[in-house]
């Protein structure tokens, strides 16, 4: 694969699974930001942008990724597929973690070639791509593969860190509503809302994670971080959890909040 800075690229080599065949701007593709060669740290960022399930919110992507990368990071945002009414053919599970599966094999696939380790691999996802960076690091089994994929279909696509700034992490009592039903539909299965609760999920096997939320969230309110660190807790997962007073939803780098100086500090210790 030809990676040039800034250049969308399919993230699938054949059809994508679990979506309907045929032309649609549901295309995943993965867009690389490359850090200035004096920077470069040697580690790498697969960055899910927020939007409900229902939309990507560039400032949660192609911002994050443009801040990492000048801090030696290679960054790659994912466009993933979405469900929702007004999405051309709306995509349910297991069709995002799939997408993003397949984004953490393709970039581990890609170390070599690109002088980062390979082993030292973060997600990045706010809000409802909290949820799928997430979900990434705790079920990244459920993510389907294609035939087409050859070897990389053998790769990990387990993250080796996780960065989750004001997630949604159940889907429970605390849940994003719209998040949980354009994932899942109008009617999902009681399990599988139970399993992709993802505080029931964690285990011995999940990565360290950064948790960032504000208190005065009321769309997803900060006890989706909070059931998530009290998980990673009981296996003895290190983390840090990161809540702060004042604000609502969103804000993703906040000119300037202290969340980017704390988390650019938290990964020098991994």
């Amino acid at each position: 694969m030809e990676i040039k800075d800034k250049t969308p690229v399919p993230l699938w080599c054949g059809t994508p699974p679990a979506g309907e065949s045929g032309p649609s701007s549901q295309t995943p593709v993965i867009t690389p930001y490359l850090p200035p060669v004096w920077k470069v740290n040697h580690r790498a960022l697969v960055i899910f942008p927020g939007g409900g399930y229902r939309a990507l919110a560039q400032y949660e992507g192609e911002g994050y990724a443009e801040f990492f990368a000048s801090h030696g990071y290679c960054c790659f945002v994912v466009q993933y597929r979405l469900g929702g009414e007004q999405v051309e053919k709306p995509c349910h599970h297991p069709a995002e973690i799939s997408d993003a599966a397949r984004a953490v094999r393709l970039v581990r696939s890609l170390a070599p070639e690109m002088h980062f380790d390979p082993n030292k691999i973060g997600v990045v996802g706010s809000s409802a791509g909290g949820h799928l960076a997430a979900s990434v690091s705790v079920l990244p089994e459920l993510g389907l593969t294609i035939p087409e994929e050859g070897e990389i279909a053998k790769i990990s696509s387990r993250p080796d860190f996780t960065i989750l700034c004001y997630p949604v992490i159940t889907l429970g009592k605390f849940t994003h509503a719209g998040s949980k039903r354009c994932l899942l539909g109008d009617d999902p299965d009681p399990a599988l809302v139970e399993k992709l609760s993802l505080e029931n999920s964690v285990d011995a096997h999940t990565p360290p994670a950064f948790l960032f939320h504000r208190l005065g969230d009321t769309l997803v309110p900060c006890e989706n971080s909070l059931l998530y660190a009290k998980a990673l807790r009981r296996f003895g997962i290190p983390f840090e959890l990161h809540i702060n007073e004042k604000g609502g939803h969103g804000g993703g780098l906040a000119q300037g909040h202290p969340w980017t100086t704390e988390v650019l500090r938290w990964m020098n210790t991994l």
